[in-house]
């Protein structure tokens, strides 16, 4: 086998078929009686179901069925580390989008317009958008007895003592945004039965994830499902999560005969997981000479109404709060946070840019302190071969920061020099 090397030009396996036409993504697979799909979703972000009314939209011409928690044969609920979010809403709703029904029709406009015909009797509870407003103690619950749903922290050292020790200490609070994946093809997928086997098709990044989750919501073994892969337009860790595919598999499997779905991209920005925003608090000291002595950290995540990966993104957060910088004393707290909200997942990164963007500044305003050049601060304090992280990782190999940094700095001087800017 041969190995190009750095700076070598490499083609993309899949680029001829993609910019000629030629794949074949999930929304260009069709089978013999394929019927279709839409969820009938929540317009309210918090409240108690009594009543789901199917009746208007089941006698709709051209609908197949409209299926509902009851028609689910396995357990009703999905989720990359905790099972907290039903496929079909059985008596709670959590967000605006929530799953109410699916409607299975002979074309998409039928199915589609008769989700808009699903009637549902709710009791509307206090909803919470700020994950501030969430963690309050008088707060009702939107999952379990608390909204907040996890707590990661690091200790290291004495931060008080650090902090009295430092020359320079600079204290700020960020926030961070939502972030929409907006991948350039939508949730989409097709399923069929065949009596013994469950087939779905499905723009994914996950299969394995996806193949348990359809086998326990069906209540059958995951030999009887399989999960097919397509042609991916996009993913950037948002399709880790489970989308159209539950949904395919329950139609498919009830009515036996294919199914398709596709959102479009409104529902696709309802439904789907988005990057976690941040509020964070830092405190960082260094002494006299730029050496990082203490960064003490609050980070909260908002995780939505769903945990997705909500636990391992904010355990990530935490883990590098300090940034790619050796700190003796270390003291964060990081909370991942229910709230009405959208669910807040995967995204390139995985919760670490986020906590860049506050530690990095933090970089910048001590150098500013300190008269010293955001070059210069950073190159004291980055990690290397035998420095201790945040958490007491001794690092025994090479860590090329350093470096990077070196070459970034000559090659910015050369620049600037040469009046490029």
């Amino acid at each position: 086998m041969t190995y190009a090397g750095v700076g070598s030009s490499i083609v993309k396996p899949d680029s001829a078929a993609k910019v000629t036409g030629q794949a074949i993504f999930a929304a260009d697979i069709t089978r013999p009686g394929m019927l279709f799909a839409k969820v009938a979703r929540s317009t309210v972000a918090h409240a108690t179901v009594e009543e789901i009314d199917v009746s208007e939209a089941a006698a709709m011409p051209g609908v197949v069925a409209v299926l509902t928690s009851k028609d689910i044969p396995g357990n009703n609920g999905v989720g990359m580390i905790i099972k907290d979010e039903p496929v079909l809403v059985s008596d709670k709703v959590r967000r605006v989008g929530d799953a109410l029904a699916l409607v299975v029709a002979e074309s998409e406009e039928i199915a589609v317009a008769a989700s808009k015909m699903v009637k549902v009797k709710a009791k509307e509870l206090p909803t919470y958008f700020d994950p501030i407003a969430a963690m309050a103690e008088n707060a009702v619950a939107i999952h379990g007895s608390s909204n907040i749903m996890s707590v990661r922290k690091v200790r290291k050292g004495d931060v008080d003592a650090a902090f009295a020790a430092s020359k320079a200490i600079i204290e700020r609070k960020y926030h961070t945004q939502w972030v929409e994946h907006a991948y350039i093809e939508p949730e989409c997928g097709v399923a069929e039965y065949d009596g013994k086997l469950v087939t779905v098709w499905v723009s994914t990044q996950n299969v394995h994830f996806d193949r348990k989750e359809v086998a326990r919501n069906l209540g059958l073994g995951v030999h009887q499902v399989r999960i097919i892969q397509t042609v991916t337009g996009g993913g950037f860790g948002g399709k880790l999560d489970i989308s159209v595919q539950c949904y395919l598999a329950l139609a498919a499997y009830k009515i036996g005969k294919p199914v398709k779905m596709l959102w479009h991209r409104e529902e696709s920005m309802i439904a789907s997981a988005k990057r976690h925003p941040y509020i964070m608090e830092y405190k960082t000291g260094a002494d006299a000479d730029g050496k990082l002595l203490a960064v003490k950290a609050s980070i909260i995540g908002d995780t939505g109404a769903y945990a997705s990966y909500g636990p391992a993104v904010l355990t990530r957060a935490a883990v590098h709060a300090t940034g790619p910088y050796e700190v003796p004393n270390v003291y964060v707290d990081a909370y991942t946070v229910y709230t009405n909200n959208p669910q807040a997942g995967a995204m390139r990164g995985f919760g670490v840019p986020q906590v860049a963007f506050a530690h990095e500044t933090q970089m910048d305003l001590l150098a500013e302190e300190l008269r010293m050049s955001p070059y210069e601060i950073r190159r004291i304090n980055v990690l290397h071969a035998g420095s201790v992280t945040a958490t007491g990782q001794v690092l025994e190999h090479s860590v090329g920061i350093g470096e990077t940094l070196d070459q970034a700095w000559d090659k910015a001087d050369e620049l600037f020099r040469a009046g490029v800017f």
